[in-house]
């Protein structure tokens, strides 16, 4: 099995000085698994690696697609694993960082893409969801795959609802097995999985601290370029984020104190379902942030025989 360490958790938390740490006392690369920091030109907005910091260790899969670009997490995880079995042939142990719990899942555990898209199906399912609502749907999809509900943290989920049971009605089996089924034939990784864990109303102040920081560091010029660039429709599926609030602040439709209370609310909203998911991951180490670092992680990785001395 190739070993991995995944340093992973909520946005605000601390990972990337955690990963960068590990990293360069390891001297091997960073992978990236934060789904918004494919992306170039957003790189102060998503808190992406700085220059000095990737100057210190390399890292994958950061600023290297356009917003207009599209990622999911089927590519993601070829893409990744490639970089992994590099290092591993190296004698290296890859680092993966992120909060983006389905691109962690996909590279650690493999993903199911299922079977092509049913756009009659699909179209029913979400028409049957605007007209009954979405608990309907979950209603459903617990009584078809009780496992994979269990899964997914909110009945507003929709995308991943709707997947389930349209892959339902096409093939007859519920989606979980078929997830099963394909983690048994995906190639496996031996991951130690670190999270720091703050108290929620430290993480909080932690995260809105982060937002103030932003700006100061030019987060409302790069929205500018952005949209000068024409890259407005991108940016309104990154309402997690706040760019969409800042736009409609540069568009004058609310003022710059509305527009960062939003975005410090979303951004508190999105740390919620993070760990959300990744608490109910038990293989996931939470550790107290004063004392985490690479001795702390080491000490749990002792065991593991595989990670290079």
């Amino acid at each position: 099995m190739i070993p991995v360490i995944a340093i992973v958790g909520p946005t605000g938390s601390g990972k990337t000085a955690l990963a960068l740490d590990v990293a360069e006392r390891l001297q091997t690369e960073v992978i990236s698994a934060d789904s918004m920091q494919f992306y170039r030109g957003l790189e102060i907005g998503t808190a992406a690696p700085t220059p000095a910091e990737r100057a210190r260790v390399p890292h994958h899969f950061v600023s290297f697609l356009n917003p207009d670009e599209r990622m999911d997490a089927g590519s993601y995880e070829k893409l990744a694993r490639a970089e992994v079995r590099r290092l591993h042939a190296a004698g290296k142990t890859a680092v993966v960082v992120g909060g983006s719990g389905l691109y962690i899942s996909a590279l650690l555990d493999g993903i199911f893409e299922g079977p092509g898209r049913h756009e009659a199906v699909r179209a029913r399912l979400k028409r049957e969801a605007a007209e009954s609502g979405n608990a309907a749907l979950m209603d459903r999809l617990r009584q078809v795959d009780p496992d994979y509900a269990a899964t997914l943290t909110s009945k507003n989920d929709l995308v991943r609802i709707v997947r389930a049971l349209e892959v339902h009605e096409i093939t007859g089996r519920p989606f979980s097995m078929l997830h099963a089924e394909n983690r048994a034939r995906a190639e496996p990784l031996d991951a130690a999985q670190f999270a720091l864990d703050w108290p929620r109303d430290v993480l909080y102040e932690r995260i809105n601290q982060r937002v103030e920081h932003m700006v100061a560091a030019g987060w409302i010029e790069e929205i500018q370029r952005l949209l000068d660039a024409g890259y407005e429709p991108q940016l309104h599926r990154l309402k997690a984020l706040g760019y969409r609030e800042i736009a409609t602040y540069l568009h004058g439709q609310q003022s710059l104190e509305a527009a960062l209370d939003a975005t410090k609310q979303h951004h508190r909203r999105y740390a919620k379902r993070q760990l959300t998911w990744f608490r109910a991951d038990e293989r996931v180490l939470w550790m107290c942030p004063s004392r985490a670092n690479y001795e702390i992680v080491l000490a749990a990785l002792q065991p593991r025989s595989a990670v290079p001395e």
